[in-house]
């Protein structure tokens, strides 16, 4: 499309007489968009870091859909964008140091999943923007001064866990009924499940359940904690999603079926590894949803000016074989709000 071509121009004064406004409006749109193909042909290629808890292989879904997302923005990687991935490996003293590899290796936008994560990064680096593609309480943990306006280099998603809490609980009321006394399997040392067993605690109490704290630091407390919670009676387990649990999901999930306890966990990941049931948010949705913020940035805007937004998308998971094997029978009304039944 040429302006000077006068084709061009008698073209435009003759749809200028019919519809003078909507012309210039689609000549504008045209102008737009074909300007910003060329430079995004010509632009910069972005280094996006990622920061997780698990290696690639186990966080395909969430990096697949992230990867769509930043597709259907423009952002390919090999022609614009090159993806920087680093992993702790379930091991959350690991985050300070791949946070700042990341940072020498001058990436343009630190992506990051939890706590630790997001907590290493903004320790790393005061100027790159960060991105959360979800995080447990980011505000109850102090990682933004406010959701409408996070402030200083970060925003992104919140996962809602504490807030969920009630709702999981209310789950496994209607799962198992008659139960009175629920384990909680949390790190501790992770400042969001501090804010996530107050919320645990009072909506249990509220339901007339008795909480029971299990703090598991690393995978070798994940025994002991559930034979504590076999000596205590529980009846039940709420798994909190972490570093730690989610990089030893077998494990724990086997744990629970051979002690025989129901156990509701965060993300439907637990229940696809053998876990009986999960309600959370969809992860992938989040991740879909990052890539947004991200293009964003790279068209400049600031992260402390980008509100950080909640989940839209819930998932209710249910493992029948599971539920088989600890000798429970799903109601029909729960099995009809489930998203995703394993067989």
């Amino acid at each position: 499309m040429n302006l000077g071509d006068p084709d061009f121009d008698c073209q435009c004064v003759r749809m200028t007489a019919r519809r003078p406004g909507a012309t210039v409006s689609l000549i504008l749109a045209i102008l737009l968009a074909s300007f910003a193909a060329e430079a995004q042909e010509a632009g910069k290629v972005y280094r996006v870091g990622v920061l997780e808890t698990t290696p690639v292989a186990l966080n395909a879904a969430n990096l697949n859909a992230f990867r769509l997302g930043l597709k259907e923005l423009g952002y390919v990687e090999g022609r614009n964008l090159v993806i920087e991935y680093r992993s702790a490996d379930g091991r959350p003293e690991r985050f300070p140091a791949l946070a700042t590899e990341l940072v020498r290796s001058k990436v343009d936008l630190i992506l990051t999943r939890g706590t630790p994560a997001v907590i290493a990064a903004k320790n790393a680096t005061p100027t790159i923007p960060i991105v959360m593609a979800a995080s447990g309480d980011p505000l109850g943990t102090r990682v933004v001064t406010g959701l409408a306006r996070p402030g200083a280099n970060v925003t992104g998603l919140s996962a809602l866990n504490a807030e969920l809490s009630g709702k999981r609980l209310q789950l496994l009321k209607e799962a198992v009924p008659g139960i009175r006394r629920v384990a909680a399997l949390l790190d501790m040392g992770n400042p969001v499940f501090v804010v996530q067993w107050q919320a645990i605690q009072a909506a249990a109490l509220s339901m007339d359940f008795r909480p029971q704290l299990l703090d598991v630091r690393k995978a070798e407390d994940f025994g002991p904690a559930f034979d504590a919670a076999i000596k205590q009676r529980a009846d039940a387990v709420i798994v909190g999603l972490g570093t730690l649990t989610q990089s030893n999901d077998g494990l724990v999930t086997d744990l629970a079926a051979r002690r025989r306890l129901p156990s509701i966990y965060f993300s439907r990941e637990f229940v696809d590894a053998g876990g009986f049931m999960a309600y959370g948010v969809s992860y992938p949705d989040l991740y879909r949803r990052a890539a947004k913020y991200v293009d964003k940035i790279f068209q400049g805007a600031k992260p402390a000016d980008l509100p950080v937004e909640q989940p839209t998308k819930f998932e209710l998971a249910i493992n029948m074989k599971t539920a088989k094997t600890l000798g429970l029978t799903i109601p029909p009304s729960l099995l009809l709000q489930a998203d995703q039944i394993v067989e």
